[in-house]
C-alpha cells in the first residue's frame, strides 16, 4: 500500500513538472513575439527570461528529486 501511494505522489509531481516546463516555454515564445509589439523594453523582457529560466531550474531540481526517489524504491 505505501509502495502504490510513494509512486501516485511521483507521478503528481511529474505531471507538475511537465506543466510547469510546458506552461513557462509556451509563455517564454508569447512573450518574445508579443513584447516587440508592445513596445515592451529590453530590460522587462529579460525579466521575463530569468523567470522561466527559474522555473526550468526548479523543474530540473524535482525531475532530480523523483528519479532519486525511484532509485530508492528499487532498492
Amino acid at each position: 500500500m505505501g509502495q502504490d501511494k510513494t509512486e501516485d505522489v511521483l507521478a503528481k509531481k511529474g505531471r507538475i513538472v511537465a506543466l510547469v516546463i510546458a506552461g513557462s516555454m509556451l509563455l517564454w515564445i508569447l512573450a518574445q513575439r508579443i513584447a516587440p509589439m508592445l513596445g515592451v523594453p529590453g530590460r522587462f523582457v529579460f525579466l521575463f527570461d530569468f523567470a522561466v529560466l527559474a522555473a526550468l531550474i526548479w523543474s530540473m531540481v524535482v525531475t532530480y528529486q523523483i528519479w532519486r526517489a525511484r532509485q530508492d524504491t528499487k532498492g
